[in-house]
């Protein structure tokens, strides 16, 4: 992967009581745009899955919603998208979001936006792709999340051959500029692989 061209964005279907979480959502949404890289995210037309949409395709950008058929009433599908799938059923929505994906960032959410982050990090963590995963740490509302890693690995439940490689920014600004090096760094080291292993990650 030498440049990113679609990020898959997991969030909240709620705004969250913290007003700068709308705020973040409406910057990476115009920052992606701006960047022309297509946002891919839950097909919702709420909360912080809302907002990041609608600022994307605000600034001239290109989104692919992805939502299972039973969703589509209760989170308002977003008619607007270029691209909007609808899947049978939530395993279908999280294989194509990964497939459609060179990176993953995760706004504040609720358990379905953890459920969705900790998979890709178990893949991750399994040699199953080297995508870059990024928590969009703001006003540290991933902090108790970073503190149980850290408690899991120190019970050595997450064993040292098994790492987590997971990026974190404060900023909407700094989002990019990560995802970005890390993807320099895993196109560097897959051109040291044997061809077989680099297709598989």
């Amino acid at each position: 992967m030498n440049r990113i061209k679609t990020v898959c964005v997991y969030c909240g279907s709620g705004p969250g009581t913290n007003p700068r979480f709308v705020e973040a959502a409406n910057a990476l949404g115009k920052i992606l745009a701006e960047n022309d890289i297509r946002l891919v995210y839950g097909g919702g037309s709420v909360g912080l899955m809302g907002a990041v949409a609608k600022s994307v395709l605000d600034h001239g950008g290109s989104v692919t919603g992805i939502i299972p058929d039973f969703l589509r009433a209760r989170e308002n599908a977003l008619t607007r998208v270029q691209e909007m799938i609808v899947t049978p059923d939530m395993h279908e929505r999280k294989r194509l979001m990964f497939e459609r994906s060179d990176a993953f960032v995760a706004l504040p959410g609720g358990v379905g936006t953890l459920e969705e982050l900790v998979e890709m990090l178990t893949w991750q963590q399994l040699g199953r792709h080297a995508k870059p995963i990024l928590l969009a740490n703001i006003d540290g509302f991933w902090e108790p999340l970073v503190a149980l890693l850290t408690h899991m690995r120190t019970a050595q439940f997450i064993r040292p051959n098994l790492e987590i490689d997971i990026l974190k920014a404060e900023r909407v600004e700094d989002i990019l500029p990560r995802l970005d090096a890390a993807a320099a760094r895993t196109a560097d080291s897959e051109k040291k692989l044997a061809p077989e292993v680099a297709r598989r990650l």
